[in-house]
């Protein structure tokens, strides 16, 4: 018909029989281009005396209606569009045949016919068959109606365009199997891409966990097994198991500032007996790196800076109009931070 889509390419296309035939792809646009021009040449050449205003206004009137085939969305074709692609064919051909002369040497003089039979076998694949087949037969009836007042009979009219049919029968029983073909392949297409996802989901789950294992490993393991000797634990000991604890706790309860630098951070701060709490309630989850970052350098920033006290860092739920907060408290005083979702402090709340 038009040719191939890229619709089973690309998962934003418009999923019907449409995307399947390539009526949203710029061959599409190209052939209605070329419908546009064809029609223009055969309608402004040689026009009947008198008829040229009348051939160029039938010429309007099918451009727009295949335009409106290609750009208008939706399947099936809304029911406004709908319509109006419907009375295409009877105003054309009347506008054609106001000063269109009997009897006729050829059919091109009734091009606005071969104009139409596309247009309507194009709803056709847009879903709209009932609503082409009306258009077209009121289209055939317009022409009986033309040769029957001229004399020559309504017979006459119906031989002269009853040709047209066959292309819309075609296009019928075309879109009868292609429409619920395609309703099938975007459905498979669609449970392949959340297989995939699945399968995707699946091995990052497994990745995830060896990574955590590696870590859990790396970071544990030596001190199990020099905790598994018979020798006696010394200080160093305690403190370095305490360490590991708070380190693995602030993967878990805080994964969005789970980054090397705020876990060396945060390690310093507890050696020097900072009791450091990090808390993530996935503010942090849908922000941009940009924004990430700064907040990163905040968290460092206070880690470092604290020598006692309690430090409680927590990324707030996501719509909250604060995206971090930091509060440090001392026996001497408690200081609290905002960070807005800029990166930057908010200021102080009277």
């Amino acid at each position: 018909m038009i040719g191939s889509s890229n619709a089973l390419d690309d998962p934003n296309e418009i999923q019907d029989a449409g995307s399947l035939l390539g009526l949203h792809t710029v061959a599409a646009q190209i052939l209605v281009f070329a419908y546009v021009v064809t029609f223009a040449v055969v309608s402004w050449t040689d026009p009947p005396p008198g008829g040229f205003w009348y051939q160029f206004a039938a010429w309007l009137v099918v451009s727009i209606g295949a335009v409106a085939l290609i750009l208008i969305p939706g399947d099936p074709m809304p029911l406004s569009a709908t319509l109006g692609l419907t009375v295409v064919g009877p105003i054309a051909i009347n506008l054609n045949l106001v000063k269109t002369p009997l009897p006729l040497e050829g059919h091109l003089p009734l091009w606005a016919l071969g104009a139409s039979t596309a247009i309507y076998a194009y709803m056709c694949v847009r879903g709209r068959t009932l609503w082409a087949w009306i258009g077209m037969l009121t289209t055939l009836a317009s022409c009986m109606v033309w040769t029957s007042t001229a004399g020559e009979g309504a017979l006459y009219g119906l031989s002269i365009s009853v040709i047209n049919l066959a292309p819309l029968l075609m296009a019928t029983f075309f879109a009868w199997t292609i429409r619920p073909a395609a309703t099938s392949i975007f459905e498979l297409r669609r449970q392949g891409t959340l297989r995939v996802a699945a399968e995707a989901a699946g091995v990052a789950i497994l990745e995830e966990r060896d990574a955590r294992l590696a870590e859990l490993d790396e970071l544990a393991r030596p001190l199990l097994e020099q905790m598994a000797m018979p020798q006696p634990l010394t200080e160093d000991v305690r403190l370095r198991a305490k360490l590991i604890e708070a380190r693995l706790r602030d993967s878990l309860r805080a994964p969005a500032l789970d980054t090397p630098e705020i876990a060396a951070a945060a390690r310093l701060a507890r050696t020097r007996g900072v009791d450091v709490v990090l808390l993530d309630d996935h503010g942090l989850d849908d922000t941009p790196p940009a924004v990430c970052a700064k907040i990163y350098r905040a968290v460092t920033d206070a880690l470092d800076r604290a020598d006692t006290g309690t430090l409680t860092i927590r990324v707030l739920p996501p719509q909250r109009d604060t995206l971090v907060t930091v509060l440090h408290s001392t026996p001497d005083a408690v200081t609290r931070l905002e960070y807005g979702h800029t990166g930057e402090v908010l200021a102080p709340r009277l």
